[in-house]
């Protein structure tokens, strides 16, 4: 499961219908609809705010966005309609971690794509996340990732 902190206009069709589906996942998990995946770490930070799946309605309301920009028929009613609540600090190290994950991952399926996003210093946040220092993440399992 990836709940990416980056924003998901930087996502390739395959990781933006792949955000839709843990994104609801994540979902079912903190409304107690499910057993599985309750301590995933990805799912710690919305956890640790005052209302967890308003939250993540949020998050998601934005991947929707985005999906209808894109002209994809994702569901609206998945998600509950929810106003502003609180965003999530994210951290510059989770940030850069992020997308330097994601430019590995669109080398190997889109190389256009990561040749025109390897010319950004830095990607936007998800709109539900506002950027503070530190470093990456204690919850996060790196992989190959030399700062």
């Amino acid at each position: 499961m990836r709940l990416w902190s980056i924003h998901p206009k930087y996502l390739d069709a395959a990781g933006l219908v792949a955000l839709w589906r843990e994104g609801l996942l994540a979902r079912k998990v903190l409304a107690g609809g499910t057993t599985g995946y309750r301590n995933h770490p990805q799912l710690e930070r919305f956890k640790k705010t005052s209302k967890p799946v308003v939250v993540l309605d949020m998050y998601l309301q934005e991947v929707y966005r985005e999906a209808q920009l894109r002209g994809y028929k994702f569901s609206a009613s998945k998600v509950g309609i929810s106003p502003f609540v609180e965003k999530i600090p994210v951290t510059t190290g989770q940030l850069e971690y992020e997308w330097s994950h994601l430019l590995n991952k669109l080398e190997k399926r889109l190389p256009a794509l990561f040749n025109e996003y390897s010319l950004l210093s830095a990607p936007q946040s998800h709109p539900v996340f506002v950027i503070v220092p530190g470093g990456v993440e204690s919850w996060e399992k790196l992989k190959n990732y030399q700062p």
